[in-house]
């Protein structure tokens, strides 16, 4: 039912949602983002553990943050996580080229943006008043992690199947070269978790927009 609006005199009908909140994340991105984050939470903790069985550096993750218990659960735990982390992504990346959310998010990124961005967020001076557009540093950040996570994966299928793709592996170098890709790309998703919970914390309506939408 439409609401009722009084102007000089005459009564003219309001649209009904002229008063409803802005939907900020649409369910199929709410939907994917939970998934794409307890994927990665699984791998990477999987992923320690089975690191610690052929470390790369002179360190190892302590036990109590890995999963899985021992080399052949974290194996299993980490293949299955790969497979949701895989064709959830796939899923996303699809529909966000699909529906125009990266074109019309993600860019156009410019290096004078993202500096003049980067400044107003050292300073305390960057605006969250319109959660719809993402500002400079926002956009790396996000187009950047689409492309570790696209790398992440490569890197861990020529790890998997070093012969079958025998091809992927050559594309990063060889075997060794591949394994230090995939912690870097490791790495830097932990990062990019770090930086975005605290952005959350720091800016609460941008977690709840993106648990109920609005």
């Amino acid at each position: 039912m439409s609401s009722l609006a009084v102007t000089e005199g005459h009564v003219s009908a309001a649209p009904a949602d002229a008063s409803r909140p802005k939907v900020i994340q649409p369910a199929w991105v709410r939907v994917m983002h939970w998934i794409n984050a307890v994927a990665m939470i699984l791998m990477i903790m999987s992923g320690w553990q089975i690191y610690n069985a052929s470390p790369l550096f002179n360190f190892r993750f302590d036990h109590s943050i890995t999963l899985g218990g021992w080399l052949g659960g974290a194996l299993m735990w980490h293949f299955a996580a790969m497979w949701l982390l895989m064709l959830n992504g796939l899923a996303y990346l699809i529909t966000g080229v699909a529906t125009g959310r990266f074109r019309s998010k993600l860019f156009p990124i410019t290096p004078r943006g993202v500096f003049a961005d980067l400044k107003a967020a050292l300073s305390f001076k960057l605006a969250h008043d319109d959660l719809t557009v993402y500002n400079s540093v926002q956009r790396l950040l996000y187009a950047g992690i689409i492309l570790v996570g696209v790398v992440v994966v490569l890197s861990g299928l020529s790890i998997w199947k070093p012969v079958q793709l025998h091809w992927l592996v050559t594309l990063f170098g060889d075997y060794p070269a591949a394994r230090y890709v995939h912690f870097a790309c490791m790495s830097l998703i932990c990062a990019f978790l770090i930086v975005h919970v605290a952005l959350a914390i720091l800016v609460p309506k941008s977690l709840r927009a993106m648990i109920i939408g609005r």
